[in-house]
């Protein structure tokens, strides 16, 4: 039996749409016949075929807005909102080299994009009684590293927690509201991280990845994941199927947090 998500012609927004998870959810809706307005800080190198790109710099109002007008005059309306953007790139040492421009950065990134975008799109989505809103958080909201991203995990912990208060309130009005959390997902940029730890470490990247997964306590599974098992995820949760799904947070880590 084929299963079908049932997404053909569905109207997508993807926030951070052109690297790692993003791009490997623009890719997987893409090929399921949903029609996407992608949104990044740079354009792709390599565009999937009929998705709209949009370059704006969602840590600030300005982009948003601008990012929102831009898919709103490309799509005509909005069925779905995946807010993937976010990262860190905070200097290590711990909590006393995070200054306030580097915490208003985190949370500008990981955590106002999503409110501001949510914000902008939402009330069409109550408006026509349906849409699907969906926010990528983090483990390190629930196992934080605390050597370079306290910011980013505090700033994932608050978009987790205002997801599920957001759900709460619109589910009556005919608007899902989901949360997957990723563990470390070997992307583009994770890949680049690995050769500097490597570097510094004098070691290979097979070994760069070993320190890595022994920093987060280790990796059941024994390898991260990789951004398609994400998408697919993402897919599911976001489509008709998961019709009954909302105020949920599903975690894609290979096992590494110990408890749920």
């Amino acid at each position: 039996m084929n299963f079908d998500l049932q997404l053909a012609g569905k109207r997508v927004v993807v926030t951070g749409g052109t690297r790692g998870v993003g791009a490997a959810v623009v890719e997987r809706l893409s090929g399921l016949g949903a029609r996407i307005a992608a949104t990044a800080r740079s354009l792709p190198k390599a565009p999937v075929d009929d998705v709209h790109y949009v370059a704006a710099d969602l840590a600030t109002a300005e982009g948003v807005r601008a990012a929102v007008e831009a898919a709103r005059r490309h799509l005509g309306g909005i069925d779905i909102l995946i807010n993937v953007v976010g990262g860190s790139s905070a200097p290590a040492g711990g909590f006393a080299r995070l200054d306030d421009a580097e915490w208003a950065k985190a949370l500008d990134l990981n955590l106002m994009s999503a409110v501001r975008m949510d914000r902008a799109l939402l009330p069409s989505m109550i408006a026509q009684g349906s849409g699907v809103i969906l926010h990528v958080t983090s483990i390190q909201r629930v196992l934080p590293l605390h050597d370079a991203t306290i910011a980013y995990a505090s700033a994932k912990a608050a978009l987790s927690t205002y997801s599920k208060a957001l759900s709460k309130e619109v589910a009556s009005k005919g608007v899902r509201v989901v949360r997957v959390s990723p563990g470390w997902v070997e992307t583009e940029a994770s890949v680049e991280f690995l050769a500097g730890i490597a570097a510094n470490a004098g070691t290979d990247h097979e070994g760069a990845r070993q320190l890595v997964m022994q920093a987060l306590g280790g990796i059941p599974l024994g390898r991260p994941a990789k951004p398609g098992e994400v998408a697919d995820l993402i897919a599911f949760l976001v489509s008709p199927r998961a019709g009954s799904i909302t105020g949920a947070e599903y975690t894609i880590d290979g096992g590494t947090v110990p408890t749920t």
